[in-house]
């Protein structure tokens, strides 16, 4: 096993080489990228980040439906429509993701924009009183707080209750950092990168075990926090940066 010093300069190394925008165009981030106003950028990502399991090809052709059914406007779509429930938006589905839960996520998203001023304010105000991790078992409960079927709640994880929440942890690294190389975005100032934690699936995970990182065998938020310890040593301002090197190392090197 390799020195941790060692270990942490390959990694800076392959964060360097896979953190270029040459890398987002089979990425779901590269659906947020097609929007330059800030809510159709946060929406937009977090629709994206809740789809983004499987195939990468397939994440990216449902994640551009969802757009093209809002009419590649995300924020005045769901502010400006009367009822989301008519037969395009409910036929949509995606794995296990189908038209009653998008239409009470575009619902719930109406709701925060209109009387919560919006996703980035509920996270600050969570996290001035959490951590991110436990603000986002608050955000879930003030998401769901419309009526809504059971069954769509699984969609938004909770750390608390055990899950790693790979996918709203991917959607706050895209919102919070800022990697000045146009991947991430930084639209969001008030949270710092500090205080992120590593969006951590099965490629992360198994290249963490590879390289002596993580032990935990279950990709859960045990793991996580077991992951984010590490990788806030080798760089306590920017830990979720290693993203970059794990998945990569993964996915596109076979690691």
């Amino acid at each position: 096993m390799l020195p941790l010093e060692e270990i942490k300069d390959f990694l800076d190394f392959k964060v360097n080489q896979f953190n270029r925008i040459e890398f987002i165009e089979f990425d779901p981030i590269s659906i947020p990228h097609r929007f330059t106003l800030k809510e159709d950028i946060e929406i937009s990502a977090f629709l994206t980040a809740t789809i983004s399991w499987g195939n990468r090809k397939a994440i990216l052709g449902a994640a551009k439906e969802m757009m093209k059914l809002m009419g590649e406007s995300p924020y005045d779509f769901i502010m400006n429509t009367r009822d989301f429930k008519h037969k395009s938006i409910s036929k949509f589905y995606y794995r296990t993701f189908n038209g009653v839960d998008y239409v009470y996520f575009l619902e719930g998203l109406r709701n925060i924009y209109q009387n919560h001023e919006g996703l980035e304010k509920v996270f600050n105000e969570l996290t001035t009183n959490y951590t991110v991790q436990e603000s986002i078992g608050y955000f879930k409960q003030l998401f769901f707080e419309l009526p809504h079927s059971l069954r769509t709640q699984k969609h938004i994880s909770d750390p608390s209750h055990g899950s790693a929440a790979k996918r709203i942890n991917m959607m706050l690294r895209w919102l919070i950092r800022n990697d000045n190389n146009g991947v991430d975005f930084g639209i969001w100032k008030k949270i710092s990168p500090s205080n992120l934690s590593i969006p951590l699936d099965v490629h992360s995970g198994n290249t963490a075990r590879k390289l002596g990182l993580l032990k935990r065998k279950q990709n859960d938020a045990k793991a996580v926090a077991e992951l984010d310890h590490i990788l806030r040593t080798f760089d306590a301002k920017d830990p979720v940066k290693y993203d970059f090197a794990l998945f990569g190392l993964g996915v596109i090197e076979g690691f």
